[in-house]
């Protein structure tokens, strides 16, 4: 006899469908289908919420065996995640009812997820209200995360939202459909209970046209309906990045496409007519923009210019000026790294040496290893290698630069930033003021030479 079951909830089209649930595929805590499935050292799995939830609790025994744990490690189980994932989309692709049934009943399966991935392949048809109605049911938390992979994956939503970026001429869809399909990929990929996999769906989807994809998420970003759908946009553009199978052509779609890094430029620019920075916004803007300038030489070269060309040195010296968060400063330091690799961005630098230079020493040490790196590679490049006077002349007066330098040489940082420090100390003129300018340590440091 086969017993309906409540615990999990199926799509709209399953809904009455009649389904077996293997027992070691429920949580021995929740007693539901686990999402995540981890291994104790006792050898029993549970789904990762649960048992955090009883080892957050103060618990140090396993609940199932009550054995005392040596370790509260967690460790994924991937074969038993990888048989619930087969089985899960196994469950969503059969047929409920008869065909005749479906027929009859054709308003309740055009709303069904696996109908609305339909109406958005139909030719001749605006996708925009499916695309909606497909990004509320993957953003709603109270849908199951098998049942999101099943129509990710098997259902094939991946490939198809993914088309509509890459329609050109007649077929090219509105702003409002490319917006809402922007909206269902982001849902998609930044959802932590999508598999890799179907990710990497979205990711190839979005790579099989990189300029046209490129282009409509430019579109997005410049008509779309509000700061939202611009962070989505970045953020997909980010993802293909470094998510597609060929990197280089996909890299060189990005990077050569003006419209989009234009529109990334203005992301991390003011929102108001206050000059106000939105911290979501300029996150996903220079997140984008560096990883567009990093990676292979060969991208960063077809990179720097244009991005200098458009803006980026000032609008990231003026992100950097603004952000208090650690992680956009060093994307901010890493865009200006970039930028001081080519004759053009050492002159956008250079020529606002008075705002740039005492920016990027002050976050020296406020952004992590790879920004204070990054920090000192724009500093060696304007001050040391190429000498520029005005830059050299704003470091050396930029409050704590010399303390910054001499924590950095005696901090963990790479052979490479040690050595360029040490020779940007030779800008400072070493004497007892300037060396406890900015310094608000007792710790006594030993002079490098």
């Amino acid at each position: 006899m086969v017993r309906k079951e409540t615990a999990m909830r199926l799509p709209p089209q399953h809904q009455g469908l009649e389904v077996k649930i293997p027992s070691f595929f429920r949580c021995p805590i929740s007693l539901d289908v686990m999402r995540s499935p981890v291994s104790l050292c006792t050898g029993v799995t549970y789904d990762r919420a649960s048992i955090q939830r009883w080892l957050d609790s103060g618990n140090t025994t396993c609940p199932a065996t009550m054995l005392p744990l040596p370790s509260t490690d967690l460790v994924p189980n991937l074969t038993l995640r990888s048989l619930i994932s087969h089985w899960a989309a196994s469950a969503a692709t059969c047929s409920p009812t008869s065909a005749a049934t479906a027929a009859a009943d054709s308003s309740v399966r055009s709303s069904s997820p696996a109908g609305l991935v339909r109406q958005v392949a139909a030719a001749g048809t605006d996708p925009s209200p499916a695309l909606r109605a497909l990004a509320a049911y993957l953003s709603d938390d109270d849908v199951d995360d098998f049942e999101k992979n099943a129509i990710v994956g098997a259902g094939r939503a991946a490939e198809t939202v993914a088309s509509v970026l890459r329609r050109k001429a007649e077929q090219e869809a509105s702003v409002e459909a490319v917006e809402a399909a922007t909206r269902v990929l982001a849902a998609i990929v930044a959802s932590d209970g999508i598999d890799d996999a179907n990710k990497k769906r979205v990711a190839a989807g979005l790579a099989a046209d990189a300029s046209a994809t490129a282009a409509s998420l430019a579109r997005v970003m410049r008509g779309g309906s509000g700061l939202d759908a611009r962070v989505d946009a970045a953020r997909l553009a980010e993802f293909l990045l470094a998510n597609a199978a060929d990197e280089a052509k996909a890299a060189a779609a990005v990077a050569e496409s003006p419209d989009l890094v234009a529109e990334l430029i203005r992301l991390i620019g003011p929102v108001d007519e206050k000059g106000t920075l939105d911290g979501k916004a300029v996150d996903a803007g220079l997140s984008c923009l560096a990883a567009i300038c990093g990676g292979t030489t060969a991208r960063r070269r077809s990179a720097r210019a244009e991005m200098v060309r458009l803006g980026a040195v000032p609008a990231a010296v003026r992100a950097l000026r603004a952000t208090a968060e650690h992680g956009a400063s060093a994307k901010a330091l890493r865009v200006l790294e970039s930028a001081a690799g080519c004759a053009e961005g050492r002159a956008a630098l250079c020529e606002g040496a008075e705002e740039a230079i005492p920016a990027v020493v002050g976050k020296m040490m406020k952004s992590g290893r790879d920004g204070a790196e990054a920090a000192v590679a724009v500093l060696w490049a304007v001050c040391h290698r190429y000498r520029d006077r005005r830059a050299a002349d704003a470091a050396a007066a930029a409050e704590g630069g010399l303390t910054r330098l001499l924590l950095l040489v005696q901090s963990g940082c790479s052979p490479a930033a040690r050595q360029m420090a040490l020779e940007l100390l030779k800008i400072y003129r070493v004497n007892a003021k300037s060396c406890l300018a900015g310094y608000d340590s007792k710790t006594t440091h030993v002079m490098p030479f």
